[in-house]
C-alpha cells in the first residue's frame, strides 16, 4: 500500500436482497478458496526470488510472469488478445521514478451482461530491495491481495466449470506502479481503459488483508473497509448484508471518516476508479510494524483470517455480478 469505532449500517442492508438464493452453491465455491493454496502461492510470490517486486526491476517481471501462469493455467482468459496478458505501460508514463512495466489483466466473460463489468484489483509491485541489501517481501503489501485475486478468480472459474458462469463480466486487475504512485490503475482508467469506464460496475480493491493491527490483537476476524457508501448507498448496503448473511467479520469504517488524517481512501488504487464515478470498496487490514520492511513476510501472515476475508470478497463479487439491476450510483 502506498503509503475503536465501528458504524453498522442498520437501516436497508437488513432488507438488501440477495442475487443468490442458493446460498449452498455460492458457499461450495467459495469454499475452493483455502488457507493452504493461499499459503502456497503467497510463499512463492513473497519470496526472495522476486526481489521485492520494484515496478520495472527484474523481480517485478517474475511476478508477473507468476500471475500469468496462474491464468494460463486455469483456463481464464486475457480480454486483450489472446494470450497476451500485459498491458505494457512505458517508463515515460512513471516521471522517470520506474522502467517500462505492466499491469496484469484476466477476464471471465458474462452470460447475460458482458458489456458490464466488476473489477477486482490489487498492487502486484512493492518497494524492492533497501539499500542495506535486505528485500522488502512485501507479503501483506501486496501479496496478500495478489493471491487473493488469484483465488478468487479460480473459484469463479470452477463455478463456470459447473454452469454457473456469472451474469456480468468480472475482470481481475493486477496493477503496477502503486508504490511510486498509484501509476498502473490510473493508466488503466486514464489511458487504456479495457471496458468502458461507464460500463463499470463497481470496483473492489484489495491492498493488505493478511494480517492483524495493533488495534484489533487478540479479538476475531475483522477488514476495515473504505469507501463503500461515498458513492453508493447500495453497494454498501449489498456490503452488509453480504457479511451478515454469510460470514459476520467486524467491518470497522474508522479509515472511512471523511477527515481520517490517513487519507487511505486516497492512498490505493479504487481512488482512480472512485474519481471517475465508479463504485468502490478498499479492503485492508490496517498498517502494522512490518509495513514497508523486510520483516513484512509470508511467516507472519494469519492465513485462516486471509481464507476467510477472501471468501468475503468472493461473495461479493458474486453478488454484484448475478444481481438483476447493476448497483446504482448516488
Amino acid at each position: 500500500m502506498c503509503i475503536s469505532f465501528s458504524m453498522i449500517a442498520c437501516s436497508s442492508s437488513q432488507t438488501n436482497k440477495l442475487a443468490s438464493t442458493d446460498s449452498a452453491t455460492v458457499t461450495k465455491f467459495a469454499e475452493t478458496i483455502t488457507a493452504g493454496e493461499l499459503k502456497d502461492m503467497l510463499y512463492v510470490y513473497a519470496s526472495d526470488d522476486f526481489e521485492g517486486r520494484k515496478t520495472g526491476e527484474p523481480g517485478q517481471k517474475k511476478a508477473i510472469s507468476f500471475i500469468k501462469d496462474h491464468y494460463v493455467a486455469n483456463g481464464i482468459a486475457s480480454p486483450i488478445a489472446e494470450g497476451d496478458y500485459y498491458q505494457e505501460i512505458p517508463a515515460s508514463y512513471f516521471n522517470n521514478l520506474a522502467q517500462d512495466s505492466e499491469n496484469v489483466i484476466a477476464y471471465i466473460e458474462g452470460s447475460e451482461k458482458p458489456d458490464e463489468v466488476i473489477i477486482i484489483s490489487a498492487h502486484l509491485d512493492h518497494i524492492g530491495i533497501s539499500n542495506d541489501g535486505n528485500i522488502n517481501n512485501g507479503a501483506d503489501d501486496d501479496g496478500s491481495g495478489t493471491v487473493a485475486i488469484l483465488e478468487i478468480s479460480e473459484a469463479f472459474q470452477t463455478a463456470v466449470k459447473a454452469g454457473d458462469r456469472p451474469k456480468r463480466s468480472l475482470l481481475f486487475l493486477h496493477v503496477t506502479g502503486e508504490e511510486i504512485g498509484l501509476y498502473g490503475s490510473k493508466f488503466y482508467t486514464d489511458v487504456d481503459p479495457i471496458f468502458p469506464l461507464e460500463k463499470t460496475v463497481a470496483n473492489l480493491n484489495i491492498d493488505m488483508i493478511g494480517r492483524v493491527d495493533p488495534k484489533h490483537e487478540d479479538q476475531g476476524n475483522y477488514l476495515y473497509l473504505i469507501g463503500s457508501d461515498k458513492l453508493s448507498q447500495e453497494l454498501h448496503d449489498l456490503s452488509e448484508t453480504v457479511n451478515q448473511t454469510y460470514f459476520n467479520l467486524e467491518f470497522d469504517y474508522t479509515y472511512n471518516a471523511d477527515d481520517d488524517p490517513n487519507r487511505f481512501y486516497y492512498r490505493s488504487d479504487h481512488y482512480n476508479f472512485a474519481k471517475n464515478n465508479i463504485p468502490v470498496i478498499f479492503y485492508f487490514n490496517g498498517t502494522h510494524a512490518d509495513y514497508h520492511k523486510p520483516t513484512d513476510t509470508p511467516d507472519k501472515i494469519n492465513y485462516a483470517f486471509l481464507e476467510t476475508r477472501t471468501r468475503l470478497i468472493f461473495h461479493m463479487a458474486w453478488e454484484l455480478a448475478n444481481r438483476e439491476a447493476r448497483i446504482t450510483l448516488d
